[in-house]
């Protein structure tokens, strides 16, 4: 054989080789040894009710594949806001996300508006069953019919307003506020009703944003109010209640095609261990974030709820071209 028939040879045997190596990109990361690493982004802080469920999410799919899946968190929002991440998602550049059901996420399944309306549910019981049951699972279903694979909810909680302005007792106290709410219709109807000027802002602009005056208030749940400081720039909280929000999490499809079949099994159990993990340790430090709010020198009101109820009763309207009022039915007469 002449020598560059050999040449020719040992340069195509090197070439198939290196595709054979390069052909492991099946969507997720790999990483070094074989292993796939899942980027999971979400706008909360180390210390948010996301980071809680990741954390738990992380410690079992890594623990249960042997390292075979490893877990990377990026907080704070630093692969962008949650509008961005639903969108890296659904093109398949990032692995999963966690967002707030009736925000941004509510573009992509409208009928995950029904959690923006206000006092539909009673408390964490009938929240509980309507998530874990036939509504949750109807739900899941209309999100992977938007081609992602949607692992299902995550606790955010039950929202509260603050402000720096008024002690809010009654609904006529809300008037002029300026509240930051998540850009959706249900909440322009909302804030219209208590005559406040709700006011769309990105999460984590909301600290500087009251800090400076831009907005006078906000509306979260307790946990997240204490977890990003916003107390330090808060005078006053009312405990109103209003709406649950679950938090919604997506993962890319791409992701979820890379695992083998054992590996998507340990993603699915280790989402609904951290699940019920962030449950009970959301309800351990909520026991104490009023009293830890007060000792900083915010002023916790019990508001008049019954107002709030009867005042906001008619925003659910605004969400009927959205919302099927046979699943808002539905989700009332849980018991």
């Amino acid at each position: 054989m002449k020598k560059t028939n050999r040449f020719a040879l040992v340069m195509l045997g090197m070439a198939v080789f290196l595709a054979a190596c390069g052909s492991n990109d099946k969507g997720g990361n790999s990483s070094e040894a074989g292993a796939i690493t899942l980027k999971i982004a979400h706008v909360g802080s180390t210390t948010h009710q996301y980071q809680i469920a990741a954390d738990k999410f992380k410690e079992i799919v890594e623990a249960k594949t042997d390292g075979a899946v490893k877990v990377d968190i990026y907080n704070n929002g630093v692969l962008g806001n949650e509008n961005e991440t639903v969108e890296q998602v659904m093109d398949g550049t990032l692995d999963i996300t966690a967002v707030v059901a009736d925000s941004s996420f509510a573009n992509i399944v409208p009928e995950m508006n029904v959690f923006g309306i206000p006092y539909l549910f009673r408390n964490l019981d009938h929240v509980y069953k309507t998530l874990d049951g036939e509504i949750g699972q109807e739900l899941i279903g209309k999100a992977n019919d938007k081609g992602m694979k949607f692992l299902g909810f995550w606790e955010i909680g039950f929202r509260h307003f603050t402000n720096n302005k008024v002690e809010i007792s009654n609904p006529e106290d809300m008037a002029g506020l300026k509240i930051r709410v998540q850009p959706s219709k249900v909440w322009d109807a909302h804030m219209a009703v208590l005559k406040a000027n709700g006011t769309p802002l990105g999460f984590n602009e909301l600290y500087s944003a009251m800090d400076q005056g831009v907005v006078d208030g906000q509306e979260n749940p307790l946990n997240t109010i204490y977890s990003m400081k916003f107390y330090e720039v808060q005078k006053y909280l009312s405990l109103t209640g209003h709406t649950y929000s679950p938090a919604a999490v997506a993962m890319s499809n791409k992701a979820w095609k890379s695992l083998s079949a054992e590996q998507q099994k340990v993603v699915e159990d280790a989402f609904k261990e951290a699940q019920l993990f962030q449950r009970e340790k959301l309800a351990e430090i909520d026991k104490n974030i009023i009293e830890e709010i007060k000792e900083e020198g915010v002023i916790v009101t019990e508001p008049n709820i019954d107002a709030f109820r009867e005042l906001t009763k008619e925003v659910k309207d605004v969400l009927s071209d959205q919302v099927p009022a046979e699943l808002v039915e539905r989700i009332g007469n849980i018991q």
